[in-house]
């Protein structure tokens, strides 16, 4: 509740922090000055009656035997000086009146006047007694303080428990108020035998020391200042043995440690918000502890008084109590830990009660919902976010009037009923009941009955006449008070609490206002001139005066005077309703909250932090006061979650709710006059939501643990919410740590507490501690780390050797109380751990004294669990069981599990799974009910999949080889393949130094640990290097490794990515931690915590020249690396290695072919998928093992990967073709068919080809020629033989053909004859060189020596000796030689030949020597590096048919680079030259073909495989090849159809013609001196099937080109894996002999010789016939279709639209007939598709909006088109003539309309009711695609 801030005419003020919210009046100067005036006055006033009262004399005469003896200034120790002055500033004349020392300091802290030798007490006639001691004191002549002191004392000594020591100090001949505890009675046993401590009494001036006797230290010893005892001013003084307390309250403590510097801590109830002072608030709690050494041994110290006082801490250190009623009655504990103490202290004052299980989960509350609607809208939001939330409570705004046992009739009308609302959802009900009775009548003039029965009862609180009942005000009115001491009291609150609950059916009870608060000072009548309400000393208390804010000293209780039970009004009507809900909730334990407590509430209520501020700083405070009501014996505690007062903040409130997540008491509650600030209040899908969702759904899953954690603070006194020292104190760091806590010992919390914070300086104590959300073991052990936690993440940490019990979680207690149980194994360096587990009905009273309960105590050693039931008495319980045990930190792969219950046989338990990244066991599907007693026990094992080879090197590994690099040797098993010489698995090459977490990445620094020099691998190390992690996207990251001292190559490919980071922590979706013991990177994806990339593994290295990095993989699932040949499109991961380095190489299994392509997708369990890409172009390769893991081996460069997340597949691949660029976007005639040979002697051969294919009609687009058509294959030129190429191509152009010619890049220099392309490029400086010279570094490729008659029966290694050219490459990296090339290419355009496209072969580059044309390379080292890969002619050097690696590259900002570094790359650099040349060549789109490829290739090429062979495997591959580039961003390829090398046969060529037609790029290629294999070229039958096929692909060319247009301007696949469209479907993850076109159109071709079926899977979708239309009529399964030898299966898929056209012999013809749309509804009778068109040729279109983009869409019986851009309108190529309707409903169709350009027209239609067709005719419509229609049919 709120404070009341009350001005003089009584009215009220809401204290507010924020400006604005409250208007306040503004005072005249007169106004201002009066008041100071007034308050002056009343100042004086005050004064004199004090004096009066108390008869005190301003000095009293000191003679010379009373006047002390001051130190001398040498040795004037000022931090022991005890203050003799301590209630004004001192005077010298005040203090030598009171015989003290004047000694003025610098600081005015230090005390001036302080007492010397001359004050306290003599000890006389000490005896001994059955308990202790006893010993009169009697006052020393000294002056006095205060007055009236008392000459002659009572010690009495009472050694009680061997640990706790009791003395305290009375008047003899008066007896004196003395605290009537609840559970703390006077003591009648004898001394305890063997004390842990000893009790000295000092004579003169009398003193205590109690010391501990083990060590002799002394603990508590209050000879540092003199003893006063006075009738209203006792004060004693103890020096303490160190500076570590902890304790005392109820204040706002900043730190839990306290500040010794000069503190002064009045107690005293009080109701005061929290803030930055010494402010005395709600609750009376005197007792502390202190630590006295890392053993752990501590004391604690309690004063048993409930007057007010003031308690001084000072250096040395110092505790001064000044006390103003009472007795001085210590307990001291003795404790060898912290904890201990705290058991001894409460089982002093009571043990704290067992809570309900519902007051654990979270609670909701605010002050003034106004109205019942807004508190049912709050339950109703929160229960739709899904919030765990168990407690609705309301403030006084549910009564009428704020009178309590009412609730208003109107605001809250319905109230009973929505309590049962709250309990038919499980959930409930807690009220607010202040102490103040109002004195007035209800609202409508009827009797207010509670006032009435308690004034006939007598129960209320009475002046100080003892009858009169005093009257104050609170939130009714004017009001009395219930004297909660008073029996008659107690029955009476019992009964209004029983009939109220008869109107309304509450849970539990919130006390508040219970200091007691009043807002008139005193009573309505004022406070009498007396000694009780002026004392002569009144404490350091708020505002100074005693009945402040409360009711006068002398009003009465039963217990006593207010003066002395004021502390104890709180704790009585805690036992009082504590007594009520034992009349209202018989046997329930129900629910209380208190707001005021003294020693021992906790055994009766719980308490939270009072009306705190919305503030950062007051959010930390929190936990200390949290940890001190630990001490106080009130573990179920809390602050008001996101803060009471002022308005709180999105972020605030976000961490606010982690923390308070793991209060004990969690509830969520603020003021009136601010916005609501329930988690759904901030949106549904708001992260404060989320977040708050997460970690109370964490809450509930651990109550389990929390609730046990409870059974024993109840049993025994432990703390729940517990500092660290209590744990770890022999760690001194421990001691002050306080923005940190645990739950019980093992669960480590560490909260974000500053504004803006995503780091968080962490202490870790000395444990084995895993991150509880990921289960993963942290290598950080008694350090501060900087933990990373951003904005929805709160620290969790579990503590090895901790076994914890959890539950599935609900959104209330009462559902998750049904779910199944599960333990949480954390396993220490022992690899052991214990932990128990209490459970019961969680409700009823005493369930623990009555034995109605389940105990359980659990234990871990030797890789076995057992599960111990200790106490079974509770039989509902028993349909609970353990079904899941999680092991975490299990070092070596489980391979087997075994379980034993209640002493049945061993048997085996199938159902676990082991995470080897985070090396964890999960063990599931157990049903270990309750009342059992069971044992798990597993079997570790190294396995051999684990195994990293230490010896990938090209010579053999043997033993000895093995184990001089340092690295384990094992002789492999008989079939197995995994490595026999392998690294420790404790390899651990780099240590991480100073890891730096920031909201956009992490850096950290490497350096080479010297201890793992042992290993010797390939290259010199490196010895520091950088990582560094960017987060790039929300979906996209970058992770890299490098040598930060020294420049080393990185790949010059230019990738598009953001400048700076664009993802927020909140929506990205991955979370990503340097790994230390080993180094690694390890990425998880947020949304299912599945490790997708770890390389904590064996192995890591990074030399000068050779690179080596492991990840594990999430799955066996994993596709992509090239280019080389694979025979599954999944890799296989049965320890297969793979190279990667371009060469002239024809396709073979695990040879390095053309291109270079380091990117892989990985696919994960939960049907999610991811992508990798390394940008290095070093030679490489990549070695799979069934772990499943990779390894990447590489020669040079860095570690510089890039992550997409998807998370589908088609989605990945998108995001990495945005970085890399996304497709080119052909012409639409490249994707027609095409015919090229190698070998073509003459133009007239070409010709005929040309004629065959026109004559028997079959469609065709492009010709080639290879590099016959060259004069001697020199690029530039035409042979004579093709003399007149250029007239015939300019004549099939005319006919609507293209032309596309092929250039290779190899130059000859040996020419006799002027050839202007070298000479060119010599002026130009573009052919690459040896470095550090001018000189080319020849090769030999295609071009012959002029004047050399060629002899075509030369192999072609004697051909190259014999005839071949020296000749040079371009080095297309340089910016002139870009100039050069496009230059060669428009004047070959212009001069010689046009053509529409160009083909680029041989560049790796390919060479026919090695190296240079003396085979003879000038750098061993580079050229065999010390480490090569596993890579064809492995043995034969990297420059094999390639130029030498240490020949020089220029950059295109003129750096240099190797060859060693950028062969890779040399195709790359070739085609963005190409592709502008050819453009401005032709002033056309055109296309480029390339053979070599890298990433980012794809934005200006497509792509063949190469130089295939004519066998059935090759085409099978061609498959997995299109499907690879796909991913690789590169969608128009295709294989050479009826394959390259070898003569194709019949039934081959016939197969893959089928298939070639739906390549993206279908060209018929074949090599030299073998038989023709174009269509025409078979047989008439032959050449019918081929025009069938043909036609359905140019049928279909609309559909592919929008599907090019889609990658382009999107990126993704066209040839698209079955797994990208249906992932949900696991056959689709092998499935590589089928692929889709787009979404919608499948392909399943005939692989196989000699079959007229095919086997093809059918996804879970709709599919039509493609030849028939019909619905095939199957779904999710493989199925044989028949496939006669002329036929292919294809199929469209329901749910899509696919827009067609007509064809025609080539595009220029079918782009002018009539499109039409094939329909392909889904089972709900819809579709939907689209078409992108344009001329086909213009260059960038889409970039410049020249095109029309039609939306299709069926729904039900309409098909409507929208256009969504209309920048190219061809009319002539837009007419829509047919639509064919498949699927439709079997209904017959009537009638079938047209509406168009405003008119609705009936058209021409057939129906086949059988096949479910509707075909439409509107050739005779004159309907055009650039304009919107709509067709009906019904």
């Amino acid at each position: 509740m709120p404070v009341r801030l009350l001005d003089s005419t009584h009215k009220e003020h809401m204290y507010t922090s924020t400006p604005g919210k409250m208007a306040k009046k503004k005072f005249s100067e007169l106004e201002i000055t009066l008041i100071v005036l007034f308050a002056i006055v009343t100042i004086i006033a005050i004064a004199l009656v004090v004096v009066l009262a108390t008869k005190t004399p301003a000095v009293e005469e000191i003679s010379d035997s009373t006047r002390g003896t001051c130190p001398s200034v040498l040795n004037d120790p000022i931090n022991q000086r005890i203050n003799c002055i301590p209630e004004r500033s001192p005077t010298q004349t005040l203090c030598a009146a009171r015989g003290c020392c004047w000694r003025p300091w610098n600081d005015s802290v230090i005390p001036w006047c302080f007492f010397v030798n001359n004050h306290g007490y003599n000890a006389e006639k000490v005896t001994s007694t059955n308990a202790g001691l006893e010993a009169k004191l009697k006052r020393r002549a000294s002056p006095t303080l205060f007055g009236n002191d008392i000459n002659s004392v009572l010690l009495t000594t009472q050694n009680q428990t061997r640990n706790r020591v009791r003395f305290k100090i009375t008047d003899p001949n008066n007896r004196r108020y003395e605290v009537p505890h609840q559970f703390v009675k006077e003591f009648s046993g004898t001394a305890a035998s063997d004390p842990l401590y000893n009790l000295e009494v000092i004579h003169d001036p009398f003193s205590i020391k109690i010391s501990r006797k083990s060590n002799n230290k002394i603990l508590f010893d209050t000879s540092i200042g003199p003893l006063v005892y006075s009738d209203q001013y006792l004060q004693i003084s103890a020096r303490l043995p160190n500076e570590y307390i902890y304790g005392l309250g109820e204040h706002i403590h900043k730190r839990f440690r306290h500040d010794l510097y000069w503190k002064t801590w009045p107690i005293f109830t009080r109701d005061q918000l929290p803030g930055d002072n010494n402010n005395n608030l709600y609750g009376h709690q005197t007792f502390f502890m202190c630590i006295e050494d890392t053993s752990g041994k501590s004391f604690g110290v309690f004063l048993m008084n409930s007057n007010a006082m003031e308690i001084f801490i000072q250096p040395t250190p110092i505790v001064t109590y000044r006390v103003i009623g009472g007795i001085l009655d210590f307990y001291i504990f003795l404790g060898d830990t912290p904890e201990q103490v705290v058991q001894q202290y409460q089982e002093l004052i009571g043990r704290p009660a067992m809570p309900a299980y519902w007051n654990l989960g979270f609670q909701l509350s605010r002050w003034n919902y106004k109205t019942l609607d807004v508190v049912k809208e709050v339950v109703k939001r929160n229960r739709e976010a899904g919030i765990p939330f168990d407690t609705q409570i309301t403030d006084i705004d549910y009564m009428e009037d704020k009178k309590i046992f009412t609730y208003d009739q109107v605001a809250f009308n319905g109230l009973p009923e929505f309590v049962q609302d709250l309990h038919a959802h499980g959930q409930k009900y807690v009220i607010i009941l202040d102490p103040a009775v109002s004195i007035d009548k209800r609202v409508n003039g009827a009797a207010y009955e509670s006032y009435d029965r308690g004034t006939a009862q007598k129960v209320w609180v009475n002046e100080s006449d003892g009858t009169t009942a005093i009257i104050g005000e609170v939130w009714p009115g004017l009001t009395v008070y219930p004297d909660f001491t008073n029996p008659s009291c107690i029955e009476w609150w019992a009964n209004e609490c029983y009939l109220f609950h008869q109107q309304v059916n509450y849970d539990g009870l919130w006390i508040d206002m219970n200091e007691v608060s009043s807002f008139v000072q005193g009573s309505k009548k004022g406070c009498s001139a007396n000694n009780l309400n002026y004392p002569p000393f009144t404490p350091d208390i708020l505002d100074k005066l005693m009945y402040s804010k409360t009711i006068c000293m002398d009003a009465m209780q039963y217990w006593g005077k207010q003066y002395d039970v004021h502390s104890l009004y709180g704790y009585s009507m805690s036992i009082a309703t504590e007594k009520a809900i034992e009349k209202v909730l018989p046997n329930k334990r129900s629910f209380i909250l208190t707001r005021s407590t003294f020693a021992g509430s906790g055994s009766h209520s719980a308490h939270w932090l009072g009306d705190n501020t919305a503030s950062w700083e007051q959010m930390e405070w929190s936990i200390t006061g949290m940890l001190e009501f630990g001490l106080f014996g009130i573990p179920l505690v809390g602050a008001d979650i996101c803060g009471f007062v002022a308005e709180t903040t999105e972020e605030l409130c976000r961490r606010w709710m982690q923390l308070g997540a793991f209060y004990p008491y969690a509830r969520n509650h603020n003021a009136d006059g601010y916005q609501h600030q329930d988690p759904a209040f901030f949106g549904q899908d708001s992260p404060l939501v989320k977040s708050s969702k997460h970690y109370l759904n964490i809450r509930y899953a651990l109550l389990p643990f929390l609730y046990t954690l409870f059974y024993k603070a109840h049993m025994f006194g432990e703390t729940v919410a517990r500092p660290f020292l209590h744990e770890f104190y022999e760690d001194t760091n421990s001691w002050i740590e306080d923005t940190q806590f645990l739950w019980g010992p093992s669960l480590l919390i560490t909260p974000v507490l500053k504004q803006g914070a995503e780091i968080v300086s962490a202490y870790i104590p000395d444990a084995t501690w895993y991150d509880f959300e990921t289960g993963v073991k942290r290598p950080w052990r008694k350090q501060r780390v900087d933990m990373q936690l951003p904005g929805d993440k709160i620290g969790l940490h579990l503590r090895g050797g901790y076994i914890i019990p959890f539950q599935e979680p609900a959104v209330t207690t009462t559902a998750s109380r049904k779910n199944p149980l599960g333990l949480i194994v954390a396993l220490n360096d022992n690899n052991t751990a214990k932990g128990d587990f209490f459970w019961d009905d969680g409700e009823t009273k005493d369930t623990i004294q009555k034995g109605n309960y389940i105990l359980y105590t659990f234990s871990v050693s030797n890789n076995k669990l057992d599960i111990i039931c200790m106490h079974s008495s509770y039989p509902e319980g028993t349909a609970l069981a353990f079904e899941t045990v999680k092991v975490l930190g299990l070092i070596d792969t489980v391979t087997e599990v075994s379980v034993i219950e209640d002493n049945q046989p061993l048997r085996a338990h199938y159902n676990f799974s082991y995470d080897a990244s985070n090396q964890i066991l999960l063990i599931y599907n157990l049903t270990f009910n309750l009342g059992g007693n069971f044992t798990v026990q597993w079997d570790q094992t190294f396995l051999e999949v684990e195994k990293f080879t230490c010896y990938p090197d090209s010579d053999t590994a043997t033993k000895e080889r093995c184990e001089e690099r340092g690295c384990l040797w094992q002789t492999a098993q008989l079939g197995s393949k995994a490595p026999e010489c392998y690294f420790p698995k404790e390899d651990n090459s780099y240590l991480v130094h100073s890891t730096q977490y920031s909201s956009v990445g992490i850096t950290a620094d490497l350096q080479l640990n010297t201890a793992n020099t042992r290993i010797k691998l390939p290259s010199d190390s490196i010895s520091s290097l950088r990582v560094e992690v960017k987060y790039h996207k929300d979906d996209m990251l970058q992770f890299k490794i490098y040598d930060a001292q020294n420049k080393r190559y990185e790949v010059p490919v230019p990738l598009n990515i953001p400048t700076t980071p664009t993802s927020t922590y909140e929506t990205r979706l991955y979370d990503v931690e340097i790994k230390e013991n080993p180094f690694g990177i390890q990425i998880r994806r947020r949304s299912t915590r599945r490790v997708i990339w770890d390389s904590r593994l064996p192995g890591f290295a990074f030399n000068n020249q050779f690179i080596q990095i492991s990840t594990r993989l999430p799955s066996e699932y994993v596709y992509g690396f090239g280019e080389m040949e694979h025979t599954t499109f999944r890799r296989d991961l049965n320890w297969h290695t793979w190279g990667m380095f371009t060469r002239d190489q024809p396709p073979g299994y695990k040879l390095n072919s053309y291109g270079f392509h380091p990117y892989y997708m990985a696919l994960e369990d939960e049907n999610n998928a991811h992508g990798v890409l390394l940008l290095n172009s070093n030679a490489m390769d990549v070695t799979f093992q069934p772990m499943p893991a990779l390894t990447y081996r590489m020669i040079g460069g860095i570690l510089d990967f890039y992550m997409f997340l998807g998370p589908s597949p088609e989605v990945v691949t998108k995001q990495y073709h945005e970085v890399i660029g996304q497709p080119v976007m052909p012409p639409y005639w490249a994707l027609g068919f095409q015919l090229c040979r190698y070998g073509y002697r003459n133009t007239s051969q070409v010709e005929e080809v040309y004629n065959d294919m026109v004559a028997a009609r079959i469609p065709y687009d492009v010709h080639y020629t290879d590099i016959d058509y060259m004069e001697r294959q020199l690029d530039f030129t035409i042979d004579d033989e093709f003399r007149d190429l250029p007239q015939f191509v300019d004549k099939i152009r005319s006919e609507g053909m293209r032309y596309i010619i092929i250039l290779d890049p190899a130059i000859s220099g040996n020419e006799t004859k002027p050839y202007p392309a070298f000479e060119r490029g010599q002026e130009k400086d573009v052919f690459v060189k040896w470095p550090n010279t001018n000189d080319i570094c020849w090769a030999k490729v295609w071009p012959d020596l002029p004047n050399v008659t060629i002899d075509e029966s030369l192999t072609e290694d004697e051909a190259v000796n014999a005839s071949r050219a020296h000749a040079a490459f371009p080095d297309f990296f340089r910016n002139s030689t870009a100039e050069w090339w496009a230059k060669e290419i428009i004047d070959f355009y212009n001069n010689q030949m046009k053509f529409d496209g160009l083909w680029i072969d041989m560049n790796e580059p390919s060479s026919f020597v090695n190296g240079t044309t003396t085979n003879q390379c000038r750098n061993t080292e580079l050229n065999y590096p010390p480490y090569f890969p596993e890579l064809t002619k492995r043995t034969d050097g990297l420059h094999f048919r390639t130029m030498c690696m240490e020949t020089e590259q220029i950059l295109s900002d003129g750096s240099s680079v190797l060859h060693y570094d950028v062969h890779n790359l040399y195709g790359w650099s070739q085609l963005k030259p190409t592709y502008d040349a050819l453009q401005k060549a032709t002033g056309k789109r055109g296309i480029i073909i390339s053979r070599s490829t890298y990433p980012s290739a794809g934005r200006w090429s497509g792509h063949w495989f190469g130089d295939n062979y004519a066998t059935w495997d090759n085409l099978e591959k061609s498959i997995i090849g299109m499907m690879e580039f796909s991913l690789f961003g590169m969608s128009y390829t295709g294989a050479d159809i009826c394959g390259f090398f070898n003569n194709s046969e019949y039934q081959l060529c016939a197969r893959w013609m089928q298939l070639g037609a739906f390549y993206p790029y279908a060209r018929n290629h074949n090599s030299a001196f073998t038989r023709r294999q174009d269509p025409a070229s078979w047989n008439k039958t032959f050449s019918t099937m081929s025009r069938d096929i043909l036609n359905i692909r140019y049928t279909l060319l609309p559909y592919f080109y929008t599907q090019m247009h889609e990658i382009h301007a999107h990126g993704g696949t066209v040839i698209r894996p079955l797994l990208h469209e249906f992932l949900n479907e696991k056959p689709t993850w092998d499935i590589f002999k089928q692929f889709l076109w787009g979404p919608a159109f499948m392909v399943t071709p005939v692989l196989e010789p000699y079959v007229d079926t095919v086997e093809g899977y059918v996804p879970n979708a709709r599919w039509f016939d493609y030849h028939t239309g019909k619905d095939i009529g199957v779904r999710e399964t493989f199925h044989t279709f028949a496939a006669p030898l002329y036929e292919i299966n294809l199929h469209v898929r329901g749910g899509y639209i696919l827009p067609c056209q007509e064809p025609a012999n080539n595009t220029f013809y079918s782009r002018q007939n009539y499109m039409k749309l094939i329909v392909a509804a889904d089972d709900n009778q819809m579709a939907r598709g689209s078409l992108f068109w344009d001329d086909g040729e213009t260059i960038d279109t889409y970039e410049r909006d020249l095109y029309s983009l039609v939306q299709f869409n069926l729904n039900k019986t309409i098909l409507t088109s929208t256009i969504l851009k209309n920048g190219y309108i061809n009319r002539s190529e837009m007419r829509l003539g047919y639509i064919h309707i498949w699927g439709k409903e079997k209904m017959r169709v009537s009638e079938v309309t047209l509406t168009h350009n405003g008119n609705k027209e009936s058209v021409n239609f057939t129906e086949d009711q059988n096949l479910e067709i509707l075909n439409i005719d509107l050739t005779g419509n004159n309907v055009t695609l650039d304009e919107p229609i709509e067709v009906n049919w019904s």
